[in-house]
């Protein structure tokens, strides 16, 4: 099983979702965050006063899913959230030693 991270921009949200489900991911955690990274923050405006803020307004997804999905759980992410713009996101992964999914007990692939 791997455990899948994604911070996306807010207004991607919509689409990923739908590309996430369209390839059977059924449940996700989301997250309002904010971060920084090459995008370096951005200017904006406050009741007529300008002002910088080093910290950006993203989202962020939490995925766990089969180690058959996982390419494609990347993909569709990529290619969902991708404006081809500084400030798209990033994708890490990793491996997730169990899940228990706490009503029926079932574990591993079958709690997810």
């Amino acid at each position: 099983m791997k455990y899948i991270i994604a911070i996306i921009k807010p207004h991607k949200l919509d689409s990923v979702r739908e590309a996430l489900t369209g390839i059977g991911i059924s449940g996700m955690t989301v997250t309002e965050v904010k971060g920084f990274g090459r995008q370096k923050g951005q200017t904006e405006t406050y009741r007529g006063a300008e002002y910088t803020t080093n910290m950006v307004p993203k989202v962020k997804l939490e995925i766990a899913c089969s180690d058959d999905l996982v390419e494609q759980v990347g993909e569709a992410i990529r290619s969902s959230a991708n404006s081809e713009s500084i400030g798209d996101g990033k994708i890490f992964e990793f491996d997730l030693a169990g899940a228990t999914r706490i009503r029926t007990g079932d574990t591993n692939d079958a709690a997810l």
